[in-house]
């Protein structure tokens, strides 16, 4: 079941990076730009077809994926591809230069890439992030709204029968502690709260909320037993309690809030649209910032992989240690809904990943490109309001170097999270 798990992993990765091409491809032919080659996987190619103008194929190392379109970069400033220079850095623009025209054909002239509009080479380059966002969404609405997923619910799993500071490092009761209002109040653990203090409680937040909001009150609190409705009277106490953040999320630290005594229990929740479309937010926001906190997580990264360290739960996970995490998920004992709901949230956070990272605005990432296609505009429109010659296209070939140097940044930090993920891995159970 391991081995099958990592199996489909790779399968959802294969058509996660061949849908993000396609969205290149479609809006690259939608503009009238020669696609040569349409390839999904890197290295040798293990199968491809020629339709049309365009070659299809896979390659033998299936780790991301490309198409190639006819003159990226404009030619040099003689209008030609730049004769060689000596220079390095120079040599690294014209090798991109020299690349972006070696399959030019006569007719192509008026099929080149930088030759089209600006905002038509925004939406080319925005097009395969895009479509990676478009399946996250539909793969995450499925689970949400068709399997739902595991929550803490208005159920009560357990009553605590006295009351402890979550500060203190215990849970067995002093002679010493007060009852807690749960138990002073006959809670029973399998009673479902339906309401409390008048308010309908239909999920754990909003239950949760009400019961912090409310220290020193006595409140009725309606719960379901055994198929029949009864009403419960209880006086809060004011306790120190984990934080939570405007998500509902627990955090570090501790707050003074009111205090019930119970805990709740898990269950798996279908989402409503409205709800869900709240979760997908909340995770996308996250998301955002973990892909800002990467460089910080590097040093406890490199003490997992080197020096025997704990990995961190939140520790940043390459596609070996995705793959890795489909695998355990289908051994874990659970039903086998939950599994097949699991391993699409896994696909699906990686499709959501890969729109985040491929619109950073850095080349080679798409959303270089995109950068400079906006600076063109700014350019040229800049231009024509303080009419000024037109300044021509933005010559992105010029930033090469600087394309290295991020790309083997990226590298390292893959080789890195590699080794982490192979001698120290991220694990669910």
């Amino acid at each position: 079941m391991f081995i099958l798990g990592i199996g489909v992993f790779a399968l959802g990765l294969l058509v996660s990076i061949a849908w993000h091409e396609l969205g290149h491809l479609s809006t690259a032919k939608l503009f009238g730009i020669r696609v040569p080659q349409y390839m999904v996987g890197f290295g040798p190619t293990v199968w491809s077809r020629k339709k049309g103008e365009t070659e299809y194929g896979f390659k033998a190392i299936p780790m991301g994926g490309y198409i190639r379109m006819i003159g990226m970069f404009p030619p040099g400033d003689d209008g030609r591809i730049t004769a060689r220079s000596t220079s390095p850095w120079r040599g690294m623009i014209e090798d991109a230069r020299s690349a972006a025209f070696e399959e030019l054909q006569d007719g192509d002239e008026t099929r080149l890439f930088y030759t089209r509009a600006p905002w038509k080479r925004v939406i080319v380059m925005f097009a395969g992030p895009f479509m990676n966002l478009i399946l996250a969404v539909v793969l995450f609405l499925t689970v949400l709204m068709g399997f739902g997923i595991t929550q803490q619910t208005t159920t009560v799993s357990s009553v605590s029968k006295c009351v402890i500071s979550q500060t203190q490092n215990r849970d067995t009761c002093k002679k010493s502690d007060p009852e807690s209002p749960a138990a002073a109040a006959g809670l029973k653990a399998g009673d479902k709260i339906v309401s409390f203090d008048g308010i309908k409680t239909d999920s754990w937040n909003k239950l949760s909320d009400l019961i912090r909001a409310n220290p020193d009150k006595t409140v009725p609190i309606v719960v379901e037993r055994k198929g029949h409705e009864l009403t419960l009277r209880a006086t809060l106490v004011e306790n120190q309690v984990a934080k939570k953040d405007s998500h509902g999320q627990i955090v570090n630290g501790y707050t003074s809030a009111g205090f019930l005594g119970f805990s709740a229990a898990n269950g798996v929740v279908r989402q409503d649209f409205g709800e869900s479309v709240t979760w997908m937010g909340d995770r996308l926001g996250e998301a955002v910032d973990s892909i800002a906190a990467l460089p910080g997580k590097i040093p406890a990264l490199w003490n997992a992989a080197f020096n025997d360290a704990p990995r961190q739960p939140d520790s940043p996970m390459g596609v070996v240690g995705a793959a890795r995490v489909g695998g355990e998920i289908f051994t874990l004992d659970i039903p086998p809904t939950q599994q097949l709901a699991m391993f699409v949230m896994l696909v699906a956070g990686f499709n959501l990943s890969l729109f985040l990272f491929n619109m950073l605005p850095l080349l080679p990432l798409d959303g270089g490109h995109i950068a400079g296609a906006l600076w063109e505009s700014l350019r040229r429109n800049l231009a024509r309001v303080l009419r000024r010659p037109d300044p021509g296209p933005f010559d992105v070939a010029k930033l090469m170097p600087v394309a290295y140097v991020v790309a083997g940044i990226f590298v390292c930090f893959t080789i890195l999270v590699l080794i982490a993920d192979v001698v120290n891995p991220v694990k669910i159970s």
